[in-house]
């Protein structure tokens, strides 16, 4: 269980200063699949980065199980990171002198996984393991992203848009995976995106606007990534 209360997060001092999460407080279960909607500068993406721990925030809390991330120092926090989550960014942060294999092992080590070959294989760059991301398209380099944050076989997997770079019939392929995925291993996800189709394979849509939380829909009719619009 992640217990979110009372988060509040400024940034800018002064007469810029800006308040990007306005006192958001929501409780994301176990093996949940949680899409937070909303257009660009509602929040959305600040929340991600607070409750996966990447940014301090000005007042509230955030707890994994009763453990405080506020309360953490920074070896703590990194230490806790390591172990239990894995976040999937928009921008790919792909190391550019190793491989396809190897970028995807870092993620694998972290968890002494030795059998992600077939993550490889699922997101269909098999036959490109030996390149490098300079000899990729911007989608395949997302896709070495997501299978190297997979490899590491979270606990809690953050997604900020996950698709946004891939062209439609990659972008379902990859999407029904991680859906399988998590579906298979129980573990939680919470995915950031401004596609409403996307939110309909969700167990909860946590709408944002204007740094506070404006709906909560349970979704009772849960789509396949191959069910919804694009």
């Amino acid at each position: 269980m992640i217990e979110i209360k009372n988060l509040t997060k400024n940034y800018g001092k002064g007469e810029s200063r800006f308040k990007a999460l306005d006192n958001v407080s929501v409780c994301i279960k176990d093996g949940e699949f949680v899409v937070i909607l909303g257009a660009s500068g509602s929040g959305k993406s600040t929340f991600l980065n607070v409750i996966s721990g990447l940014e301090t925030i000005d007042s509230g809390s955030v707890a994994y199980d009763g453990r405080q991330l506020e309360a953490m120092n920074e070896k703590e926090l990194t230490k806790f990171r390591r172990e239990n989550t894995a976040y999937i960014f928009q921008q790919y942060y792909l190391l550019p002198h190793l491989t396809v294999e190897k970028n995807i092992k870092l993620g694998a080590e972290l968890d002494n996984n030795k059998d992600f070959f077939p993550l490889i294989e699922a997101i269909g760059l098999a036959e490109k393991r030996k390149k490098f991301p300079a000899e990729l398209s911007g989608g395949e380099q997302q896709r070495v992203a997501i299978a190297r944050a997979l490899a590491k076989n979270p606990k809690v997997l953050f997604l900020d848009e996950p698709t946004g770079a891939l062209d439609e019939s990659t972008g379902r392929l990859v999407l029904d995976y991680i859906i399988q995925l998590q579906a298979n291993r129980g573990f939680t996800m919470i995915m950031v995106t401004h596609n409403a189709n996307i939110a309909e394979t969700a167990d909860r849509i946590i709408r944002m606007n204007s740094g506070k939380i404006v709906g909560i829909t349970e979704n009772t009719h849960k789509k396949t990534a191959y069910e919804i619009g694009w």
